[in-house]
């Protein structure tokens, strides 16, 4: 997201007759973005003006849900709506989403939008820009996603609220079995395991960064397509996990 300021610079450039292909190549900014900007330029509050969360184990909780499964519009009046997916098989999850966000934004109301398979938990402020500053053009594994210094520190302080988050957007917990030989005899084993599946490099490398934090032992899965799976499985850590995540519901 990028401050008015350099958006204006960015058009400046270009009304002294310079190409699209020239400035981007300058600047770094995309020649999608100053065609976008050049039709308008949406205002960017300061960072005075920005409201910060009331309510920071709540916020992140959020920002888990946000990066997993969530996503902001503009719109048509003015302001940002902020949707967080979440799969009607998990009537919890969308009870605590919409809490979340009403601890976070106590004056803005939520709405549930209802989906095929899923609800929409919706809100809708000016500042949501403000509070998600990783929102941008395009999809989220296909652009560079990293925490502003005063999120990572609102991390530092709940990290097990925002793998809860992550977990609740795009893991699981699930009940592994294997068998085997005990006495002659073939037994059937079960344990349960997490797995946490995302398409972001960086969102991936913040989940396994933050169970470092955690002393949470993880390791890579196989894989089926492109996204990368992180599973957590040694009983130590599952443990870890089933008393601050636990499954969904």
């Amino acid at each position: 997201m990028y401050d008015l300021e350099t958006r204006k610079r960015a058009l400046a450039l270009v009304s002294h007759g310079r190409s699209l292909n020239s400035v981007s190549k300058q600047t770094g900014i995309s020649r999608a973005a100053i065609r976008q900007w050049q039709v308008r330029i949406e205002p960017i509050s300061r960072p005075g003006e920005c409201s910060r969360p009331d309510d920071l184990p709540a916020y992140s909780y959020l920002l888990g849900l946000y990066l997993g499964d969530g996503c902001l519009s503009r719109q048509p009046r003015g302001g940002y709506a902020l949707r967080i997916a979440c799969a009607d098989a998990w009537p919890g999850l969308i009870s605590a989403c919409r809490d979340a966000i009403l601890r976070v934004r106590p004056a803005n109301s939520v709405c549930l939008v209802r989906k095929q398979g899923c609800v929409m938990v919706t809100s809708y402020s000016r500042h949501w820009p403000c509070l998600f500053p990783q929102h941008g053009p395009g999809r989220k594994h296909e652009r560079r996603i990293a925490l502003e210094p005063w999120q990572q520190e609102i991390v530092d302080a709940y990290p097990w609220e925002l793998i809860r988050g992550l977990i609740h957007s795009d893991g699981c917990r699930i009940t592994n079995w294997t068998t085997r030989m005990v006495g002659g005899e073939r037994k059937r084993y079960e344990y349960p395991r997490y797995f946490f599946t995302n398409t972001s490099d960086d969102i991936v490398r913040l989940y396994t960064d933050t169970l470092d934090s955690l002393g949470v032992e993880w390791k890579p899965a196989r894989q089926a397509r492109q996204a990368e799976n992180i599973s957590v499985a040694r009983r130590a850590s599952v443990a870890l996990m089933d008393a601050h995540v636990g499954p969904k519901y």
